[in-house]
């Protein structure tokens, strides 16, 4: 079992959380609204990594992660349509949560094709 904190989706679900805590210039109503419940969420994909990477059956763990993932995706869409964050910024959040996905589709992808024995 790796080191959590050593994976490539937790390194980039992390990055992608710093980005989140340096917002700056958003409305009030937003900030402790909409921008909270993204931070929560992004929170709540890390605990997952470690999580999944902490037992030998993943897939349930990962699939979790990934929905949470489509939330995170909405929230950074509504934060860019209500003008709270550039296009130029979102293109980037955008990005760094598409290459989230992946990684996290490929890892569970990898723990369904290991054999039983191997799952850890």
């Amino acid at each position: 079992m790796a080191i959590y904190d050593n994976l490539r989706v937790y390194k980039a679900v992390y990055d992608l959380m710093m980005e989140v805590f340096r917002f700056g210039n958003i409305q009030r109503d937003i900030k402790f609204t909409l921008v909270e419940d993204l931070k929560k969420e992004i929170i709540k994909i890390i605990v997952l990594i470690y999580r999944a990477n902490a037992v030998a059956e993943k897939n349930d763990i990962i699939n979790e992660a990934r929905e949470s993932m489509v939330i995170v995706k909405l929230y950074i869409r509504m934060l860019c349509d209500l003008k709270q964050i550039s296009p130029k910024r979102f293109g980037a959040l955008s990005e760094q949560t598409e290459a989230i996905s992946k990684q996290l589709s490929a890892w569970q992808k990898y723990s369904n094709n290991k054999p039983a024995s191997q799952n850890d």
